[in-house]
């Protein structure tokens, strides 16, 4: 008598290699990324130069670390709306009590740090504590702070830009790790695109190879199941706000050490941006997917569209609007490629 062979079960089978790939959460990005670059490229003459991929790339350093950590925050299922004004916060923190009080320049700093991470941690302890929506608490914490930067500052300094940061003591210092650049093909190359890479290298390991990454999944997407297996919930929800914050005074050192100087309206309208790179990048608004590579490509593609309007000698006026149009297509192919894999077998 033969014996019926068994019969695999389609459910259990393996994808290939393609669909796998389609699966990743940044790849819509990616490919996004690959248009925008090659568009621009092929129609204006300075934008693939290296003059002008170092001007770009600047651009999207900065945006870039805002967009990771706020990728992190949106994947853990929070926003943050004041992580725009807090660039401005913690520079202009650093030049008042340096030009003007003549502190140390490198406590200074110390300050600024501590006063960020605290302001995170009182944003993340206010969302967990009274389940308020962090979208309402974030948006009191930008005005507050913007207030702060605009009025305490005025009172203070008697303007609201902070200028001769380049004749405080042991300037420097802290410009060689903030501010300096360097050469490479003929392109010269902002530090702040080695703390982008370094950022999102480090976030990214951070999401897949360790328990607090699936403590960020988690939370973000399940919380209640999250608390019942034992996910420390308040932990992390607080870290990712404090990881916010601390993007957001690193972005402010390289800003103020790049140009010596801060304006009160520092940071003021960027936090949208920052979550719009992350979507583009293949975060959900939901929470509980997302990709730390692919919130640092949308802001790469954002830095490539902002450069590369002007480059192509159109109307400045449409700078927006277009910018709007590009990452809204973006976003759109990322959606299509990730229901394409949803499909594929």
């Amino acid at each position: 008598m033969a014996t019926a062979t068994a019969q695999p079960d389609e459910r259990l089978a393996t994808t290939g290699p393609v669909a796998r790939l389609l699966k990743r959460p940044e790849i819509g990005a990616l490919i996004a990324a690959l248009v925008v670059f090659l568009f621009f490229a092929l129609t204006t003459d300075t934008f693939a130069t290296p003059a002008g991929a170092s001007t770009w790339l600047q651009t999207s350093s900065t945006i870039g670390i805002m967009a990771v950590a706020v990728a992190l925050l949106m994947i853990g299922g929070e926003f943050d709306l004041s992580a725009g004004v807090m660039t401005g916060f913690t520079g202009l923190t650093v030049g008042v009590l340096t030009t003007h009080w003549g502190l140390n320049i490198w406590v200074a700093i110390l300050v600024a740090l501590v006063l960020a991470l605290a302001v995170g941690a009182l944003n993340g302890v206010m969302v967990m504590k009274t389940g308020l929506p962090s979208f309402i608490v974030t948006l009191g914490t930008f005005f507050v702070l913007q207030g702060i930067d605009l009025a305490l500052v005025k009172l203070i300094i008697g303007q609201v830009a902070i200028q001769g940061m380049s004749n405080v003591p042991y300037y420097d210092q802290p410009h060689a790790i903030f501010g300096s650049t360097f050469s490479v093909g003929g392109a010269t190359i902002h530090v702040s695109v080695l703390w982008w890479i370094a950022v999102t290298v480090i976030a990214s390991w951070v999401l897949m190879r360790t328990r607090a990454g699936n403590w960020i999944f988690a939370v973000g997407g399940a919380q209640p199941a999250s608390r019942q297996v034992g996910v420390p919930v308040f932990r992390t929800k607080i870290g990712l706000f404090m990881t916010t914050a601390l993007a957001g005074w690193l972005v402010g050192m390289l800003v103020l050490f790049r140009t010596s100087t801060v304006q009160s309206n520092t940071g003021i309208g960027q936090e949208f941006i920052y979550i719009i790179c992350a979507v583009v990048g293949g975060c959900l608004l939901t929470g509980g997917y997302g990709s730390a590579i692919g919130a640092a490509l949308g802001a790469l593609i954002y830095g490539m569209v902002n450069q590369g309007i002007p480059y192509s000698g159109w109307d400045s006026n449409w700078l927006k609007a277009v910018l709007g149009v590009m990452l809204l297509g973006a976003c759109l192919i990322n959606n299509w490629v990730r229901k394409r894999a949803e499909n594929a077998r």
